[in-house]
């Protein structure tokens, strides 16, 4: 795929990030997600990188610096995959993988030393794709949360 152009997202990117956002995360509004990654576009913190072909955005990766302790890491700076997306018809193309190492570079121009993702226990495609790209499995765990305000 030749054509296909990598930079990152700017604040004019917003809407059509977001419509592609929008698939990877099909649960969560399109307000939603403007509440979430408008901040993010213009931090030190945060970046979106976007795979365009003639302009059309096909792709996108989102990272963060994070701080505070990351699962399977030695703690410190860790540059950490929020995200990542590819149109299906562009897939097994070596988008996504040219997107993750933009986000790896990054990470270390922040000084990072380790690199950190997630996934859904059942989302076999993810983990295949970051097993594929060298991550290695940390931990396996199942979140539980309930409201309370409502019970007696």
């Amino acid at each position: 795929m030749s054509n296909i152009k990598y930079r990152i997202a700017k604040q004019s990117d917003i809407d059509k990030l977001i419509k592609l956002m929008l698939l990877l995360y099909k649960n969560t509004s399109y307000e939603e997600l403007l509440a979430e990654i408008e901040p993010d576009i213009e931090s030190n913190n945060f970046v979106f990188f976007l795979a365009l072909d003639n302009g059309k955005f096909v792709g996108f990766s989102h990272c963060a610096v994070r701080h505070d302790y990351v699962e399977g890491t030695n703690g410190g700076n860790v540059g950490y995959l929020e995200g990542i997306f590819v149109l299906p018809e562009y897939r097994r193309k070596g988008i996504a993988k040219h997107l993750l190492a933009l986000c790896e570079g990054w990470s270390r121009e922040k000084g990072c030393k380790e690199f950190a993702s997630d996934c859904e226990i059942g989302n076999t495609e993810s983990y295949n794709f970051h097993i594929k790209m060298n991550f290695s499995e940390a931990n396996r765990v199942i979140c539980f949360a309930k409201r309370i305000d409502d019970q007696e």
